[in-house]
Formats: C-alpha cells, sequence, structure tokens
C-alpha cells in the first residue's frame, strides 16, 4: 500500500474556484480511476492551498490511474470549462509515501 499527499496552490484570488471544482468534479470522478481519497484538508495559515491524501495498491496502479484521470475526457472538458479565464492552479507538490513500519497504520 502506497499513499500520495499532493497540495494544490491557486493563482491569486482562484482558491474557492479551485476549491470547488475539486469537491463537485474531481472528487466524483477518482474512484472510478482508481484513485482512493483518504482526506482532503485546508490550510488555516494560507487559504490559497488545498491539500489532500490519496491512497493505492501499488506504485504501478497508482502511476496508472493518474494517467487515467488526466486523460478522461470529461475531466479534460470541465478542466478547460472552469480555466477560461486562465489556470486555477499556481503550483502543486506531490509526495509519495510509503509505510515505513509495518503494522503502525491506523486505518
Amino acid at each position: 500500500m502506497i499513499y500520495e499527499i499532493r497540495v494544490y496552490e491557486a493563482h491569486e484570488g482562484k482558491a474557492n474556484a479551485m476549491k470547488a471544482r475539486f469537491k463537485t468534479e474531481v472528487v466524483k470522478r477518482f474512484p472510478g480511476h482508481g484513485i482512493e481519497l483518504l482526506g482532503v484538508f485546508e490550510s488555516e495559515s494560507d487559504a490559497s492551498r488545498l491539500t489532500y491524501l490519496t491512497r493505492f495498491n501499488s506504485e504501478e496502479d497508482r502511476t496508472k490511474a493518474w494517467a487515467a484521470f488526466g486523460a478522461d475526457p470529461d475531466w479534460r472538458a470541465v478542466k478547460a470549462a472552469t480555466e477560461v479565464d486562465g489556470p486555477l492552479l499556481k503550483a502543486q507538490t506531490v509526495s509519495v509515501l510509503s509505510p515505513a513500519v509495518a503494522g503502525l497504520l491506523l486505518a
């Protein structure tokens, strides 16, 4: 099992649009591509950031899932429609994590 933490930073003035798109469009597409969403978090100190945690069975599954999500024509249409006035994301950080000690996961 591997975990992934993604931190999205919105362009100035686009944080609410980024979070709304994630909540209404992105989240519902994840399961169909094998992306298990474990949690979504907002930064108390930086409203332009959105952090979320996902889980995959293997690195191969993670790679396939993100490739399928990125190629999804419905997702591409939503992305294009929500970025008519420019991209919502300014930057993203991706960290892939593997359990260090077996049996110490809480969930």
